[in-house]
């Protein structure tokens, strides 16, 4: 959940490198917009489809399309590249958050569950935060595009305890 809410919040501060590198003054705006557009509309698709097919298989499927979506996000070479794979990336990010409380629900009682739930939409404060923080680092000592890459160590690391350990 942490790389959705992360994502939401660091291209803003590579957009002007984003604009100056891939030529994209007039589409810019899409690079956020298509982000959410897809985010939305995809959550209420990965819910029911986490019903049908369960929760670990559409929580894997929601992070592996992030992540490929992260990736053909840092290698775009046009600003309707970006957009296109950012939609990608948007999509896959429609299964982490209501899958992700989904399986909060599953996993801990009813005493429990509240606080757990505190404590992972803590994680939207923290990303509102360093979003903007890693954001600039990465354009300012490396590239635009390593705002993208970041995201696949750890959702790599994320899929990986998801297979392994969610039951």
């Amino acid at each position: 959940m942490f790389i959705g809410a992360l994502d939401a919040t660091v291209v803003a501060t590579a957009t002007p490198h984003m604009i100056t590198d891939l030529h994209g003054e007039t589409l810019f705006s899409w690079v956020f917009a298509v982000y959410t557009l897809t985010t939305c509309v995809a959550t209420p698709i990965f819910g029911k489809l986490a019903d049908l097919f369960g929760r670990k298989a559409v929580f894997a499927a929601g992070i592996g399309l992030f992540v490929l979506g992260s990736i053909l996000c840092g290698a775009a070479q046009s600003i309707a590249e970006l957009i296109w794979f950012r939609a990608l990336q948007g999509f896959g990010a429609g299964a982490l958050a209501p899958v992700c409380f989904t399986i909060i629900g599953d996993l801990f009682s009813g005493k429990q569950r509240g606080k757990m739930m505190g404590v992972f939409s803590s994680v939207w404060s923290v990303a509102g935060l360093l979003g903007p923080l890693i954001g600039g680092y990465f354009v300012d000592q490396v590239s635009w595009r390593w705002i993208f890459y970041i995201n696949v160590p750890i959702g790599a690391a994320s899929l990986l305890l998801v297979i392994v350990f969610l039951h």
